[in-house]
């Protein structure tokens, strides 16, 4: 077989400790080094000593991130996936892994996982981090919903947001142990001003003292929470506008042009998939990376389980968000495919579907650099418009009309 890398290593890691072995002129070398910093720098040092160009290292967990971070810049990191590499079986050793490893990359037979520039991972780290904010504040907002209905108050059934300015200051003095559902219902604001009858009834609740502490409690942490999402966010604004790259944030302009991709939508897009899409050959590389497309599975000329494969599920939450919007817009061609595609398939596997077209959309504004150039809600009927005169004579027709067809000048 070709040697493609004459001096190469693999890397085996651990929460602990890494097994690397060297090829050099056909030798192989194998050493144990620890996962504290001052090791791994031994380690970079002993491989640009030996002339190493390539290191390999499996994708396991969170463990390759620090190895790769003292790596990066110094030597060429190739990232694989774990599945793809299996040793063989019956002879599983770290030393055995990492020599695997070796072999494989110098004969060119281990495909790299995208591993988008250092800043981008940067705003990955803080959309992230925002994300488990939301989810931990969605789950405080609706402990809080339980608690108040358990206590017999139906604030919710008046209220279209029972979290909203005037639920929230009804729910803070409810905590502090106010039990007047007239005062209560003093609280109100905007619109809800006119339910304030309903709003007495409502509020004759019966909340315990143990069920006023935790409702307290549970209504600090969600303000703390809120706080700390607006912390984040902001500080995603920061790194968007103090990035290097000046192509970034315009993509964030370009990306908020597509149909239901709002601020948030676009800042997850950047940090999961990047920028520059060189990276992918084509859109259909990027939606099969991100896991938006249904996996190919056929055998013996049999189409067995398309299901969509394993991709960021950050990116396909917000993919999906972002289709749920754009569903609900008018005359726009994602909402025309949703209305087409949910005709004949369940509702998530129509918005999973939108997804990917918006993926697809994403890929040619982020390459091209320009701005999403809208279809019309009317691009399915204008690709088969005899179809749909058909369609229409044919039902005309059938409500017992008979029908003459005449073409006018401007339609042709």
């Amino acid at each position: 077989m070709e040697i493609i890398h004459a001096c190469c290593c693999g890397l085996d890691v651990h929460a602990r400790t890494v097994v690397a072995c060297l090829i050099k002129q056909g030798r192989k070398q194998t050493r144990t080094f620890s996962t504290m910093t001052d090791e791994l720098l031994r380690l970079s040092d002993w491989l640009v000593a030996e002339g190493c160009t390539h290191v390999a290292i499996e994708s396991t967990g969170v463990y390759w991130k620090p190895v790769f971070n003292i790596l990066e810049g110094v030597l060429e990191v190739v990232l694989v996936n774990a599945h793809h590499v299996k040793a063989v079986p019956g002879r599983k050793t770290d030393a055995k892994d990492c020599e695997w490893l070796a072999d494989l990359l110098r004969h060119g037979l281990l495909r790299a996982s995208f591993i988008p520039p250092l800043e981008i991972r940067e705003i990955r780290e803080l959309v992230r981090y925002r994300q488990t904010l939301i989810k931990e504040h969605t789950a405080v907002a609706n402990r809080v919903q339980k608690l108040v209905e358990s206590g017999n108050l139906k604030l919710a059934q008046v209220a279209s947001d029972a979290l909203g300015q005037s639920g929230l200051a009804m729910l803070r003095a409810l905590a502090e142990g106010e039990t007047d559902a007239a005062k209560l219902a003093e609280m109100a604001r905007g619109r809800l001003k006119a339910k304030k009858a309903e709003l007495r009834r409502a509020m004759e609740g019966r909340l315990t003292p143990a069920q006023r502490f935790v409702l307290g409690e549970l209504l600090r942490r969600y303000d703390e929470l809120e706080a700390a999402i607006k912390r984040a966010s902001e500080q995603i604004v920061r790194e968007v506008a103090q990035s290097t790259d000046p192509f970034v944030p315009e993509a964030m302009k370009l990306l908020e042009t597509i149909p239901g991709v709002g601020q948030r939508v676009a800042e997850t897009i950047i940090s999961e998939i990047g920028v520059e899409m060189s990276r992918f050959a084509t859109d259909a590389h990027l939606a099969s990376w991100a896991g938006m497309c249904p996996g190919n599975n056929e055998s013996a000329g049999k189409r067995k389980s398309g299901k969509t494969t394993k991709g960021s599920v950050y990116l396909r939450a917000a993919l999906v968000q972002a289709a749920w919007a754009a569903a609900h817009t008018k005359e726009t061609y994602l909402a025309a495919q949703y209305r087409r595609l949910v005709k004949r398939m369940s509702k998530k596997k129509a918005l999973v579907a939108v997804g990917h077209s918006l993926l697809v959309i994403v890929y040619h504004v982020l390459r091209n650099r320009a701005s999403y150039q809208e279809l019309g809600g009317d691009y399915f009927d204008r690709q088969h418009v005899e179809v749909q005169r058909g369609r229409l004579i044919h039902k005309l027709e059938t409500l017992g009309l008979k029908v003459t067809v005449e073409e006018l000048p401007q339609a042709a």
